[in-house]
């Protein structure tokens, strides 16, 4: 079967690999009808997220100044944001059946260990750290393939509802990125006013002004450098403020840092009102970060950062579109087929998501 091959920065390909079969009785095969790129994976093949293959990461205890001076390689499956439809299960599965449509998360969870019943589906721990699809994670392959194994589905995989294929292409990850920021505390004060500091973390940024949007905030505004960005927020239903990263001159009590800038992450912090909101979802690689942590203390901010733990956040994402109040195709800039991939994805615009057959 194809499989979808980060080769090195600017590079993609389809390679064979072996189509995948179920191996215990709680797996299932999915093929997925459209996939979405991820922010990450934008920064992933434009050389800006430091994403390696193992065997140069032997390099770093033999070689270490080689291993710093390499740029940033493959080969490993390339993809990880899906809806897809059930092709067979195993005896053990209860939750779908063949011919279902299901969102698959994009991180590999069991359910049952005490992290995945607490919601902590991002760090479970019956798989090794930070186990995902199409990031050189483990041996799990990629989504922008013919077939995908799901190891728990019943764990996993959640039903979609009935709207397009588009609209669910990135409810595994960023939509769900995006939804996590504001959702939770617009609902513990509804209406509030609502801040995006957009950036690096573009679609998820603009996810959030969707979210913020859909769930019922007074005032949306949003900053962002990039006149493209701004020009989407605001046909998204935003009010932009403008370009530079700087404290507004109001508070907010919700927040959110899509810019993995320090500049950026400092205007969100200080523009969070004294008690109030503010999560992080940009990715921060450097080694250290400055952070505003006198204002913050200061002002008793509370500040949230971490990866979305995606299968806790699906159910009310999907139940949110499949309402119709969140569109996500909104923030999608480019519509193309599975062939076109490895052109598709170097695409500089905000979302790509491809699609098979009939969406």
């Amino acid at each position: 079967m194809r499989q979808l091959v980060f080769e090195r920065v600017g590079r993609l390909s389809f390679r064979e690999a072996a189509a995948p079969t179920i191996t215990a009785p709680e797996q299932a095969l999915v093929t997925p009808l459209a996939v979405a790129r991820c922010d990450l994976d934008a920064a992933i093949v434009e050389g800006r997220a430091p994403f390696r293959s193992r065997p140069l990461h032997a390099l770093r205890s033999i070689a270490p100044r080689l291993f710093r001076s390499l740029p940033f390689g493959g080969p490993f499956a390339f993809g990880h944001e899906c809806v897809a439809e059930v092709l067979s299960v195993g005896q053990e599965v209860r939750s779908v059946k063949p011919g279902d449509r299901v969102v698959v998360p994009f991180q590999i969870s069991c359910g049952r260990c005490e992290r995945c019943r607490r919601g902590v589906t991002a760090s479970c721990s019956a798989v090794p750290h930070a186990a995902s699809y199409g990031l050189g994670r483990g041996d799990w392959g990629s989504v922008m393939a013919d077939v995908v194994r799901v190891p728990f589905a019943d764990a996993m995989l959640v039903r979609a509802p009935d709207v397009s294929a588009v609209e669910l292409a990135s409810a595994g990850d960023n939509v769900a990125d995006g939804h996590r920021a504001v959702a939770s505390f617009l609902a513990a004060r509804p209406g509030a006013p609502v801040l995006v500091v957009g950036g690096e973390a573009m679609s998820v940024g603009l996810y959030a002004v969707l979210c913020a949007v859909a769930l019922g905030s007074e005032q949306v505004d949003y900053i962002d450098p990039d006149p493209a960005r701004r020009t989407l927020a605001e046909k998204l239903g935003a009010r932009v403020l403008g370009a530079r990263y700087e404290k507004q001159s109001r508070g907010y009590p919700i927040t959110v840092d899509a810019s993995a800038h320090p500049d950026g992450l400092a205007a969100a912090v200080l523009s969070t009102e004294p008690g109030g909101d503010c999560t992080s979802v940009g990715i921060y690689f450097a080694k250290r970060t400055p952070f505003p942590l006198l204002p913050a203390f200061m002002n008793g901010v509370h500040f949230h950062t971490s990866r979305v733990c995606s299968r806790s956040e699906l159910p009310a994402v999907l139940t949110l579109i499949g309402s119709g109040r969140l569109v996500p195709s909104r923030v999608t800039t480019l519509l193309a087929r599975f062939e076109d991939a490895p052109e598709a994805f170097l695409h500089r615009g905000v979302k790509v998501v491809l699609t098979r057959g009939n969406p």
